[in-house]
């Protein structure tokens, strides 16, 4: 497979995982979540898309540097295992928190996907730093996405 359909396929894997959990999330951004109790901290909801958007594309550069590295197939198959793993647990959290409206499950599953992403920062960060780092930013939304949830979950 040439290097130009896996960047293909990188960048739109995570992109159509989230553009799908994004339709499970849009008809409750405008009803249920407009009326439950928020932290003052909570962003505006615009700002959300444009954010998911840029660190979906983020994960996908670091998955396509992982996948054309010349790394033993061993280290390329945990870090693909991981990032597709903690990919599927971020779908999740978009259908157990808006979709089925249960902030303290979605609280769980998003503390699991913090430890698969960090899982995966440390196995891209075998084959590639680059791609590690590009990870970065993902993780420290999560870390905010967290406290956002647990607050939610706390107030309602």
């Amino acid at each position: 497979m040439s290097n130009a359909v896996k960047f293909i396929i990188s960048i739109m894997l995570p992109l159509i995982i989230g553009g799908i959990s994004g339709y499970f999330t849009t008809s409750s951004i405008s009803g249920w979540y407009v009326h439950i109790n928020k932290p003052w901290f909570n962003p505006p909801n615009w700002i959300f898309g444009p954010v998911w958007t840029l660190l979906y594309f983020l994960m996908g550069i670091a998955f396509y540097l992982i996948w054309k590295s010349d790394c033993l197939i061993d280290l390329k198959k945990e870090a693909a295992a991981l990032f597709l793993l903690q990919l599927s647990i971020n779908f999740m959290w978009s259908l157990i928190f808006f979709y089925w409206k249960q902030p303290g499950w979605a609280f769980l599953d998003i503390t699991v996907m913090w430890v698969m992403i960090l899982l995966t920062i440390f196995s891209f960060g075998k084959i590639s730093s680059t791609a590690s780092w590009l990870m970065v930013p993902y993780i420290c939304w999560v870390s905010f996405a967290a406290v956002l949830n647990y607050s939610i979950w706390r107030l309602n």
